[in-house]
């Protein structure tokens, strides 16, 4: 009676899954044709590997033909191209933008791009190799969950992916790799990674442990929001009113009136009050900042990409002391069943009829109800006398859950239909059952399998990198 229901595919936002994938679908090469007669082209050096046909690559086939891309890199037997790598430096460099992040030097961004793309290329091809297939029903099932997350049709997206310049079946073949290479991670990487109990124990105690030490923030803020592509003197405007704010509050004036007047920030009618957080979940610079502070004290302006933030410290206290005991007590119902399945041989009236003279027979005490389910019950419980177990909410499908619950201890059902056919109930006892340990316990198995897996991931990441015959080829 346990039912699993399928977890479906993780959906992805269209605009994400095109920017971690791009560089997986090898950009086609527009190359003047040759004309007729001219002599072919030079074959390359045997001990290099040779380029792929439809790989991006075409080397020159005269003199007058005219080639607006180049090799950058050989990966085994395939090529990444200059066009590659430059659409990719243009993406990572927009981000970074975005982010408002510090732009490193272009040569060592590059370094860092051009090493990533290798490694990917490097993976697909062990995808390939090992047989890691995606079918079209696959591909089109994810394709149309990406749209749906996007609140559009398959073909509202591909217009307007189109409209963008990214040809649909590019993006196709796109959604295509990152599934294989899903795949291809949890059989090499997660389906290896192993959490003992001993590990779970060990990582619970030292948990406890630190929360002695860990303290809470009571957190106001004041945000002076940026405009989206805000100019230099709209940028320095903005400064000048989060530094009065500032100038204000550290001569005495109240911080939620100040939050009300000032606020760009959804709970500046609350005072800009944000509430208790745990300063490791903060960003570092905030965290940074407040650290600084005795309660009622504030930040000085500090700069994101959002905007200019003041924040005030209105109180700390002791984690162990905000924590509260987190109950998780939960119903559970022992329960036995007899099952009578519809068949060619046995329509539900004989069934319902058949069960009926069951129940009268329970009832009466002319028969138990372990040696009615042993004899008449279809299910594979039978030989069990019909029994269920421990069942916990959830466990069964509604339609036989919501009779159960509503049986006292040693009392036996009417005949009830679910899609497996027609039952009889028995509840044998219940109890209530504190499950917050388990789920505790659940969570320190999450850390560690992340902690494993991140290790994990870039142990085997470097080690395919390691194995891949890479030869560059750029222009020095």
């Amino acid at each position: 009676m346990r039912t699993t229901r399928p977890s479906p595919l993780r959906p992805h936002q269209i605009k994400l899954a095109v920017l971690l994938l791009c560089a997986l679908a090898t950009g086609d090469v527009l190359a003047q044709a040759a004309p007729a007669g001219a002599p072919a082209a030079a074959k390359p050096a045997a001990a290099k590997p040779a380029a792929k046909p439809g790989t991006g690559f075409l080397p020159p086939a005269s003199s007058n033909a005219h080639v607006i891309d180049s090799v950058y890199v050989i990966v085994n037997d395939e090529v990444i191209t200059r066009r590659e790598v430059d659409q990719r430096m243009a993406e990572i460099t927009q981000r970074l933008k975005a982010q408002g992040a510090q732009m490193p030097a272009e040569e060592d961004l590059r370094r860092q791009v051009v090493e990533a793309m290798i490694t990917e290329r490097a993976q697909l091809q062990l995808a390939k190799e090992m047989g890691v297939r995606v079918d079209d029903t696959t591909l089109d099932r994810a394709i149309g969950r990406i749209a749906e997350n996007q609140k559009m049709t398959v073909q509202d997206m591909r217009n307007a992916m189109e409209k963008d310049g990214l040809t649909f079946s590019q993006f196709r073949e796109q959604i295509r790799n990152e599934i294989m290479m899903q795949r291809l991670i949890e059989h090499e990487v997660d389906s290896k990674i192993q959490v003992t109990d001993a590990e779970i124990d060990t990582y619970m105690a030292a948990e406890k442990a630190a929360a002695a030490d860990r303290v809470e923030m009571d957190i106001a803020q004041i945000l002076v929001r940026i405009p989206e592509n805000a100019s230099p003197e709209q940028i320095a405007a903005r400064k000048a009113r989060a530094d009065e704010v500032e100038r204000q509050l550290r001569t005495g004036a109240d911080f939620a009136k100040m939050a009300a007047t000032y606020s760009d920030s959804p709970d500046a009618l609350k005072g800009g009050s944000v509430g208790w957080r745990d300063p490791d979940r903060l960003p570092p610079i905030f965290a940074s900042e407040l650290h600084k502070l005795k309660p009622g004290q504030v930040t000085p302006v500090i700069r994101t990409n959002v905007g200019f933030h003041v924040l005030k410290l209105a109180g700390v206290r002791k984690l162990a002391d905000a924590q509260k005991p987190d109950q998780a007590v939960v119903q559970q119902t022992h329960a036995r069943h007899i099952l009578l399945k519809i068949t060619p041989t046995q329509t539900e009236e004989e069934a319902r009829k058949k069960l009926l003279e069951i129940k009268q027979k329970i009832d009466s005490k002319q028969a138990t109800f372990e040696d009615m389910a042993r004899q008449y019950s279809n299910d594979g419980s039978a030989s069990k006398g019909g029994d269920l177990g421990w069942l916990y909410p959830g466990d069964a499908l509604p339609e036989f859950e919501n009779p159960m619950n509503a049986l006292k201890p040693g009392q036996v059902s009417d005949v009830i239909k679910t899609p497996f056919g027609l039952h009889l109930i028995e509840v044998v006892e219940r109890k209530t059952q504190d499950v917050s340990k388990e789920k505790e316990r659940s969570a320190a198995r999450q850390v560690l399998t992340d902690r494993k897996r991140q290790e994990a991931l870039e142990d085997w990441s470097r080690q395919v990198r390691d194995r891949a015959y890479v030869e560059f080829r750029e222009d020095k």
